[in-house]
């Protein structure tokens, strides 16, 4: 099976989808099941860090142990109500137009934060900084995902663009109303995630695809990992949280309190997807 490419897509969840992702990754590499050797790793939001952890060349159990480790400097952050429906409000007005949704969402992204209703960019640079074994892009093919909060334009970012991983990962995981956004190259750039929670199209070419979606549902112009898979002629298999996880998850994917929860959910979630993500990934 040499010859047969390998993409893994991390989709974005908040600081629990870390802990869930890192979890699962862990469980499934104890059942024999490496993801590790991906040829690709698409890496959106809460992907991006967990995509620059699993390439770092930090041994899984140590990237699992530090899921479990207490939250004591990282603060709670919060999708609000308000935040909710000015996103509703930009799905409606951009009428299932991508592109001018993501531009709505991003003046929302950057309202917010020029008024301080985010932490500053340098506050959320430290916080992901935390997250990540190292800074340096990785040798393998790794690419994460962003938007230009300008234009709306989705965009890609590799170790090829010129740009340093730490900004392209707090790029990616700039919520917009919560994170402000990522200036790169004097653009503003916000969470790859405004435009599909996991973006697994991206893997289009592989031919085996393993999809870890803490967020599987699209919304609007969002697209769904099912949307996204469906026509591929690639070996896919899609793992989204099970009910356990779902629990341990809870409502609030933004509380480093839930992140040692989620991720022993994961882990323990492994066990029941270990054979059908070994018969994609291994065939």
């Amino acid at each position: 099976m040499s010859d047969q490419r390998t993409a893994l897509v991390l989709g974005g969840g908040g600081i629990t989808g870390i802990g869930w992702e890192i979890g699962l990754v862990a469980g499934l590499a104890e059942a024999g099941v490496d993801l590790g050797t991906a040829d690709l790793v698409v890496g959106t939001s809460a992907g991006s860090v967990v995509g620059s952890q699993l390439t770092s060349g930090i041994a899984v159990e140590d990237l699992y142990a530090r899921q479990l480790e207490p939250p004591t400097q990282e603060r709670v952050a919060r999708m609000t109500r308000g935040v909710l429906a000015r996103y509703g409000l930009a799905m409606l007005r951009a009428r299932r137009d991508g592109v001018a949704f993501r531009r709505r969402v991003g003046e929302l992204a950057r309202k917010a934060a020029d008024v301080g209703l985010t932490p500053t960019e340098d506050e959320r640079r430290a916080a992901i900084a935390s997250r990540l074994p190292s800074t340096e892009w990785p040798e393998r093919r790794f690419v994460v995902t962003a938007v230009d909060a300008g234009s709306g334009e989705f965009t890609t970012f590799t170790r090829d663009s010129g740009v340093e991983l730490l900004a392209a990962v707090g790029a990616s995981c700039a919520v917009p109303g919560v994170y402000p956004p990522v200036t790169i190259g004097g653009r503003r750039y916000i969470d790859g995630g405004m435009r599909s929670s996991s973006n697994a199209d991206l893997a289009d070419g592989y031919d085996r695809i393993v999809v870890l979606a803490p967020i599987p549902r699209g919304m609007g112009p969002m697209a769904s990992v099912d949307a996204q898979v469906t026509g591929l002629v690639s070996r896919v298999a899609v793992v989204s949280p099970d009910e356990a996880s779902r629990t341990a998850i809870g409502k609030n994917v933004l509380d480093p309190a839930a992140r040692e929860a989620s991720a022993r959910a994961g882990r323990a979630q492994a066990a029941s997807v270990a054979a059908r993500v070994a018969d994609v990934w291994a065939g």
